[in-house]
């Protein structure tokens, strides 16, 4: 009785092994038969990913291990341990320069960040010459970046500049935009935002035209304001994007050296110096690759850990 009463909850009831075993063999199944798609995928990002190795993840490495050396001119490179981490934080320009990187990406986000997705949703909301205003607001874009500072250095001339000009017909005090502590980072910003404004507007835009007409019609039978339309149809739809964007903004801003570099210089004083232009001063005039590499590998870090934090941050908003 005993054994017949074991053969019927085998026969019945089958142990669990089986199920993994045949579970293992379906995954392994799948596995070949996708295979050669994947292999022909992987084929074609294998140029890209070899591009990014070499340039990205090679000289990020190389960037670490300089960071514990003392490379000098004409000397044998010298392993220092952590001797240029305890230099860097014991550098006077390492707070002023971080300082000046957040005071730089609160003013981008101040003046820069809503403006292009107000200029989308005007543009979207355009009944005619809406084609005229997309080439219109994108020009800046495909200016280089040395002639549009040749350009805003013209706009910005303390004498005879046009901004002063402007001022000074309306009877207003004429300003020092790039020698004044207090103008200078506000009037970098307005550089950067007219220079990028139209890539990230052009994002946005193409974002609007994913909604369907009938959405925006069904609004307008019901009464709703164009201030309403773009309340509770367009905005909502662009919180994803805006999302993105305002990551890479921020992202873009603290590696900030063209416009300071060209238009400043770090001055007056220090007060436009970046981590960017002070790791390309330790570099490039003074030749000194591992005090550099240390602060380049120090962004790397506080970069990472900022995408790190805004993910979890975003991931626990959204999940519900």
């Amino acid at each position: 009785m005993i054994s017949d009463t074991k053969f019927e909850v085998y026969s019945d009831t089958p142990s669990p092994t089986p199920k993994i075993k045949r579970r293992f063999v379906i995954d392994i199944n799948r596995i070949r038969a996708g295979l050669p798609r994947q292999v022909v995928a992987y084929l074609f990002l294998l140029p890209a990913l070899i591009v990014f190795t070499v340039f990205a993840w090679m000289p990020m490495l190389k960037s670490i291990q300089m960071s514990f050396q003392e490379i000098l001119p004409n000397q044998p490179v010298k392993w220092v341990d952590f001797k240029n981490y305890d230099f860097m934080f014991k550098d006077p320009a390492f707070g002023i320069a971080w300082r000046n990187s957040f005071e730089f990406t609160v003013w981008s986000l101040v003046l820069g960040f809503l403006f292009p997705v107000i200029l989308a949703i005007f543009v979207r909301e355009m009944r005619a010459t809406r084609g005229f205003f997309r080439v219109v607001y994108f020009l800046p874009t495909v200016v280089p970046t040395a002639i549009a500072v040749i350009i805003w250095r013209f706009l910005y001339d303390p004498d005879g500049g046009f901004l002063n000009e402007l001022l000074g017909a309306v009877g207003i005090q004429r300003q020092l935009w790039l020698q004044d502590v207090n103008l200078a980072k506000p009037a970098l910003v307005a550089v950067m935002t007219w220079s990028g404004f139209g890539t990230t507007a052009l994002i946005y835009l193409a974002s609007l035209q994913d909604l369907s007409a009938e959405l925006y019609e069904a609004a307008e039978l019901d009464g709703a304001t164009p201030f309403q339309r773009v309340f509770h149809i367009s905005l909502p739809h662009l919180y994803p994007i805006m999302s993105m964007m305002f990551v890479l903004q921020i992202i873009s801003v603290i590696q900030l050296f063209t416009e300071p570099f060209l238009l400043t210089n770090g001055t007056p004083g220090r007060s436009t110096l970046t981590p960017a232009m002070h790791i390309y001063n330790r570099s490039f005039l003074r030749v000194d690759l591992g005090y550099s590499a240390t602060w380049s590998v120090t962004m790397i870090v506080l970069l990472f850990a900022f995408s790190i934090a805004y993910r979890i941050i975003n991931y626990r908003l959204t999940k519900d």
